[in-house]
Formats: C-alpha cells, structure tokens, sequence
C-alpha cells in the first residue's frame, strides 16, 4: 500500500530552565526494513534541571514520525527531543526514558553526539553524593522485545479447552495468515492455588478433536512457519488470584510444566472478573503493594527469566483494567470505587521491559473517557482510535499529572477486536477497523478525535476468536491482510 505523507512541525527553540554540567546517554536502536524506534535515556550528572532538551544530529537519512515521553522536532539531521511536561525535572543522578520511532533507507551509524540544554554528554560531571534509588519497575532502557513477530503481526485466540457456537478447530486447520495463536484457556480450579490446568476439549464436547500426538505435531509444524503458540491464561471463567507466596510459586511451577509438555512458545495473561484489584491505599502504580498483583509480576519475571529473551508475553487486558485508569485508579483517595478499576497497569509498568504485545479488549466495554476527556463507545473506528491513543501517548493516573503512566513503544501494542457479531459485543465492521488504522498509522481519516501522533510501527490487531473468524468466513483475518499487504 502506498505510504501517506508524514508532516513534522518546523524546530522551534524552547527555552532552558536548567543548564547541565554533564551528562550520558544510552541510545539503543531496533531496526527493521524501512523503520526503526530508539529507546533513550539520558543521565543528569550535574546539578538539577527543570525543563530540558536533548539534541542530536543523524549521519544518514533518519527520518522521526513521532516520539514517547517527549515531544520531538527534526529539521533535516538535526533533532531535538524536550521534555513532554510531567517529565520536565531531572535530579543530580537522575535519568529521563524517552523514545522515538521513524523511518529509514539507508545503513547509518547510530549518532554518538548529545547536548542537553545545549551542554555535550560526555559522560562527565558531577556525580551524585548518594547513589539513586530505583524502583523495582523502572520503564524500559533497551527496545522492547519483538518475540520474533512480523512488523505486522495477526493475533488470535484457539478455542482449545471447550466448544461452543463457533465450533472447534483443530489447530493444524488453522489458516496459516494467524502469526500468534494463544490457546484459549489455561485454568485454575481453585482461584487463590495459583496452580493452572490445561485440560484438552474431550471427545464429548469437541468429536472432531485431534489427539495430543496430532496437537503436538501441529504446535511444531506451526512454529517452523515462524508462528507462535502461547497458552493463554484466564479468560472469563479462570479467575487467578495470587494472594500468597505458595500461590505464586505454583503458578509458576504449574505453567512452565505446560509450557514445557506442549513446547510453547510463551504465554498470554488474560486475568478479568475479580483476578486482579488493588487494595485500599494502594495507589503508586509504579510501586504496587497489594499482594495479587505484586505476586504476578513476580511470578511473570521468574518465568521471564528461566525462558530467556525468546519467551513470548502478551496481555489482553480489559479496558476497564488500564484505560479507566485515566479517570479512576483502585478504590480511590477516600474509598467507595471499584477497586479493580486500573488494576491491570502495575502489571503492565513492571513488565515494560519484557512485555512482548499488549493488546486491549476494545470490547465488551462501557464508555471510556479518552484524552480529549470525553467518553467514547464501543464499536466504531472512533473507539479504537481513542483507546489506543492513550496507550501510545500515556497519561496520567487518577488525573493526577504527576503519576504518568508512560507510552507504550508502538510495536509493544495491536488492538483486541471481535471478530464477528456473535464473539462479542462490539463488533466493528471492516471498514471502520481500516479507518482506525488509517487514523492511528498515517494520521488520516481520524474523524473528531484527534491523536497525539501517527505510529507506522503499531504491531497489528487482536480478536476472539480464531474460531468465530472461521465461522464467519474468515472477514477479520481477510481485512488485516488486504490492509497490511
């Protein structure tokens, strides 16, 4: 598909309400055929700025379409990233993350020469008297891992446990167009045991089910085509509550023995109903204290590192877990909201460096409000749009300007649709999916709302199900490659 026009504002001089008397930067690149984001992060080591610029010149054809955590201008080679307000204060010691994401032609060196606020980073300066303290969910210093995924990737859900409507389909008979198939549902019978079953539909419910030999050989046969299989956990019916140490270890314990037996390639956490909520007083989403959601990230960062760089994660939360944040975060400063409202975005702040692919159910939702602060419903482009705005621009927790919950990277993000009327309320009709994506990647076609950038590299798109898609003649999976190519 031809590639829309990309129209940067004109460098502007921003004032400087700190100078910096040395400083460091980490630039870390991911490239791929035409297209690239940099993760950045610049170390303050001299005295305290408040408001700050950082500069930089490309040797090649570097090209930036938008940023994260910034606000990002470039006039032929030269760039400069500014602060995006919330992140305006840099201690002695202290950093800024920041991304940006562009295009390319051309092999170029990776630029060595920074400024902030017009001083070289050369790494020397005053160093802090007392090292910084980190906190145990620090965003993400090096890109986000991309689980061996095309820059477009088709995402979805195997009816693997159970039947219904949509009838079962063998694994092996799954259209080779899916890049992610997550096998629907890993299970507990006990929400607070932590321990998780993968039980196969039986013959009963599903006649046509292969047997474990031919499940097997399907999962192998599906990853020498470079798909990957995941086993999703949770679901509407598979409530897990980690509430205890013992709890955690055996969720732990249990899915690396699944993972293991089916040779999967990783898993995706699909925890709704009453899985995850924060406690009264809990309301530092960078620094969570309630136990069901201290114990997931810490049960997702062991599996995460006994599986190493290749394992794949992804999360399906619903809009009531991450976008209501915006308005509503747990049960509030003086109690009496629902305390499930936000509760997903902890998980997702501590998981930032190795979350794979987070793809929001933008269904079976009520209105949310977006961040032109007005509510938006299910089931038209404008949505999509507005949901997915905020996870690629970020915004503040509660309100509360100086709690930011920060951008995810574009590749980091697809959006969750039903595939067919009958999946699930929602639907959204071919054309208006093209639409939010026209808006979302090229910045056109965005309707009443307007977007805090264009975002080329956004992953691709979610549905449940794989099943429903087949039973509708496979509209959903036919309209993502007629648009993506």
């Amino acid at each position: 598909m031809a590639a829309a026009a990309l129209v940067l504002p004109a460098l502007v001089a921003l004032p400087a309400h700190g100078a910096a008397s040395g400083c460091s930067v980490n630039y870390t690149v991911n490239e791929w055929s035409g297209g690239f984001t940099a993760q950045i992060k610049v170390t303050n080591l001299g005295p305290a700025v408040n408001g700050w610029q950082l500069a930089w010149t490309y040797a090649g054809d570097q090209h930036i379409t938008s940023g994260w955590n910034t606000t990002v201008t470039q006039t032929g080679a030269a760039v400069r990233a500014a602060d995006a307000g919330y992140n305006a204060a840099i201690a002695t010691g202290g950093t800024a993350d920041f991304g940006v994401q562009g295009t390319w032609s051309a092999a170029d060196p990776t630029p060595t020469a920074f400024t902030l606020n017009g001083t070289a980073c050369t790494g020397n300066g005053t160093p802090p008297t007392t090292p910084p303290t980190t906190p145990p969910t620090t965003p993400p210093t090096s890109p986000p891992p991309s689980g061996g995924l095309p820059t477009h990737a088709l995402v979805g859900y195997l009816h693997e446990t159970f039947a219904n409507g949509s009838g079962y389909t063998r694994l092996a008979d799954v259209p080779d167009s899916w890049d992610v198939i997550d096998l629907a549902f890993g299970e507990t019978s006990s929400p607070t045991s932590g321990s998780i079953h993968f039980t196969r539909c039986p013959v009963a419910e599903c006649p046509s089910v292969e047997s474990d030999a031919d499940f097997k050989a399907a999962i192998k046969a599906k990853q020498a085509k470079g798909k990957k299989v995941l086993l999703s956990i949770g679901g509407a019916n598979g409530e897990v509550q980690l509430t205890t140490a013992a709890a955690r270890d055996a969720f732990v314990s249990s899915v690396s023995g699944i993972v293991d037996t089916w040779g999967l390639n990783g898993i995706d956490i699909d925890f709704e109903g009453h899985s995850l909520s924060l406690n009264t007083g809990d309301t530092d989403f960078k620094n969570p204290t309630t136990p069901v959601i201290v114990n997931l990230i810490s049960a997702l960062k062991t599996l995460k590192a006994r599986y190493g760089s290749g394992f794949v994660l992804t999360m399906a939360p619903e809009t009531f877990f991450v976008q209501l944040g915006y308005q509503f975060y747990g049960s509030g400063p003086f109690g009496g909201q629902d305390p499930r409202a936000g509760a997903y975005l902890p998980v997702i702040y501590a998981m930032r460096n190795d979350l794979t692919l987070l793809h929001v159910q933008d269904y079976n939702s009520g209105p949310i409000m977006g961040l032109d602060n007005q509510y938006h419903t299910m089931g038209g482009a404008d949505f999509h749009i507005a949901m997915t705005d905020m996870l690629l621009t970020g915004f503040p927790v509660a309100g509360n300007t100086a709690n930011m919950f920060p951008a995810l990277a574009p590749s980091q993000v697809a959006i969750g649709l039903p595939a067919t009327t009958n999946a699930g309320n929602g639907y959204t009709a071919p054309a208006a999916v093209d639409q939010a994506l026209d808006c979302l990647t090229r910045k056109t076609s965005c309707g009443g709302y307007a977007t805090h950038g264009s975002w080329p590299a956004l992953r691709g798109l979610m549905t449940w199900s794989v099943n429903w898609d087949r039973f509708g003649n496979n509209e959903f999976s036919n309209n993502f490659h007629s648009y993506f190519g």
